[in-house]
């Protein structure tokens, strides 16, 4: 926000849960003004909850019709080496406006192609065209799962902060032996992660009430009809309906953190709409196949595994010269696989 000119952006300033449009409180953000800056940086640093900082997107722009692409705004993370992630975890900025629907992606080809990791959505067929909370079995640990916003994005109203937490192992089961299972251990290696906003969450008279108090996962065979679905989704969210993109997974041409398309409010409401963040966190391991307990940067500023057990490579994923009496092997905690 600012990055270019200074821009106008606008948050919640009310009290309560029954916020609307005349709790709207609108600023300036200015990146060459110190005082009025909101930087990547301000993604990860140390967390205060006395004095949250926090990185805002570019004001989204208003729907103009019907056609326009759902408001998309992307933060890309790039590892620069394998890891094998544990956790990605967004705190959303208190009084900012939330997302419905967020997509997290990876790439384990350094963003050259990108794979869904979870979903969160209040309309999870509708927007990304998967079940909400579908099983995980043996057959199906690495497809991503798509889980009701309400019980994270929205479980804590736009007053106060919100935040996610995805766990790459929960409920998957083959997590208890990871060493064992190649599909887990490709399902959790990543060398970039990819979070998209989609569409927000945007209060409105005279709605907003309603489907707080109804509080229902809107779909044809739910509690209301489709035309009753269409047009509650429609007055909430303005003219921007959703539609799943071509390629099946959603996914922008952005790769870095960039904002484009419209937003969800018509009129003067629409501007200053943005998306804000206090916290991104990944936490995880460099990927080193247990040969390895430390990952440091070689001549060239290349991270890599320090490797042990006579293996070699960036992810200690071949044996030496010389060392090919047995075949290579991931190491465990019941053996090291040493080459020989």
């Amino acid at each position: 926000c600012g990055l270019e000119q200074p821009q106008r952006y606008c948050e919640l300033s009310g009290a309560g849960t029954q916020a609307n449009l005349q709790d709207l409180s609108c600023h300036i953000c200015d990146h060459s003004n110190p005082a009025r800056r909101f930087p990547e940086s301000a993604l990860t640093d140390l967390n205060n909850s006395n004095n949250v900082t926090c990185w805002r997107s570019a004001p989204v722009p208003a729907v103009t019709s019907m056609n326009a692409p759902p408001d998309n705004v992307s933060l890309t993370l790039s590892l620069g080496k394998k890891y094998e992630l544990t956790y990605v975890s967004l705190q959303l900025c208190p009084k900012s406006v939330k997302p419905d629907s967020i997509a997290i992606y990876k790439s384990t080809d350094y963003g050259k192609t990108w794979q869904p990791f979870q979903f969160y959505s209040s309309q999870c067929r509708r927007v990304y065209g998967r079940p909400n909370r579908a099983t995980i079995t043996k057959h199906n640990e690495h497809e991503a799962r798509c889980t009701d916003s309400r019980g994270q994005v929205g479980e804590v109203t736009g007053l106060q902060g919100s935040r996610i937490a995805f766990s790459t192992l929960e409920g998957r089961p083959s997590a208890r032996d990871l060493d064992s299972s190649q599909v887990l251990q490709d399902w959790v290696t990543a060398t970039d992660v990819k979070v998209v906003f989609h569409r927000l969450q945007m209060p409105e008279p005279n709605t907003l009430n309603v489907l707080e108090t109804n509080g229902a996962d809107i779909k044809p065979n739910g509690k209301y009809s489709e035309a009753a679905s269409n047009s509650v989704l429609i007055q909430q969210y303005g003219t921007n309906v959703i539609e799943p993109a071509a390629d099946g997974l959603g996914i922008p041409a952005a790769v870095t953190i960039s904002s484009a398309g419209s937003a969800v409010l018509n009129g003067a409401a629409g501007l200053g709409q943005h998306y804000a963040v206090s916290d991104f966190l990944v936490g995880g391991r460099c990927k080193c196949n247990g040969h390895a307990s430390k990952c440091s940067p070689d001549r060239y500023g290349v991270l890599a595994c320090e490797c042990k057990h006579n293996t070699t490579g960036r992810d200690c994923e071949r044996c030496k010269p010389f060392h090919f009496d047995r075949p290579w092997g991931r190491a465990t905690a019941r053996d090291a696989n040493e080459c020989k």
